[in-house]
């Protein structure tokens, strides 16, 4: 990398900033989840060579204007792992996931007291660029993690079925804000509820996406081997279709 940012190297990669490589990172995390979902271990270790070589092309842009080096940002992380781990590298002891949480939020909150930054408000470190499920699942976390939250599974079950009633009003009254402000809490609902049954819901709309499409390729498919197009077919048609595909992907 350094090679192709100096003078004489790759004008593409010389005209690069910090600013015009964040979509490729996050192109190319989303090509990491894809191969571990397709279970493509030959593409999952090439795609993490991909994602890798975006660490590395921020650090050499960093390191051309003085700002730190590859191995700080090593360094960082090294010490992290050890530093919110005393129950493997220190005296500390835990016996159950819950305990290791625990453990890393004691010290993460007292990292934060160190910088001078535990005034800070709760949610101010869930950055608002991430994707909006992402997004809902951590401030939900956060909130869950003081207290603020729900006690079973049950009762989010509940204030779903408010959230739907809610919903149900808003179309009676054909009014598009709140339909649309309806719509958001019914998933942020569901972001919590997931969040109780342990479900990661990124992933989940992830499975349910690949799936809609495996199914939808088919009847694109045996349309084709009919001699129709998708315009040409009607929902009957297409319905029985999505239903075959349905019972080969079982």
């Amino acid at each position: 990398m350094a090679r192709l940012r100096a003078p004489g190297g790759c004008p593409w990669d010389r005209e690069q900033t910090f600013d015009t490589i964040k979509p490729y990172t996050l192109e190319e995390t989303y090509e990491v989840l894809d191969a571990i979902d397709r279970r493509d271990w030959a593409e999952v270790a090439e795609e993490l060579g991909d994602l890798l070589l975006q660490a590395v092309f921020y650090a050499q842009m960093a390191a051309e204007q003085g700002l730190f080096q590859i191995g700080d940002s090593l360094d960082a992380i090294n010490e992290k792992l050890i530093r919110r781990h005393p129950h493997v590298f220190g005296e500390e002891t835990a016996e159950s996931a819950g305990d290791v949480k625990r453990i890393w939020g004691e010290i993460k909150a007292a990292e934060k007291k160190d910088r001078g930054r535990d005034d800070a408000a709760l949610l101010d470190s869930v950055p608002r660029a991430m994707p909006a499920l992402v997004e809902a699942q951590q401030i939900a976390s956060r909130a869950a993690g003081v207290g603020f939250d729900w006690e079973t599974a049950d009762q989010v079950i509940e204030k779903l079925d408010e959230e739907l009633a809610e919903f149900a009003e808003a179309r009676r009254q054909a009014s598009l804000p709140e339909v649309e402000n309806e719509i958001g809490d019914l998933l942020f609902v569901l972001v919590n509820l997931a969040r109780f049954v342990k479900v990661d819901p990124e992933q989940a709309l992830r499975k349910t996406n690949a799936k809609f499409r495996g199914r939808f390729g088919h009847i694109e498919r045996e349309l084709a081997a009919r001699g129709k197009r998708l315009q040409d077919a009607g929902i009957a048609e297409m319905e029985e279709l999505w239903q075959q595909a349905k019972l080969r992907q079982r």
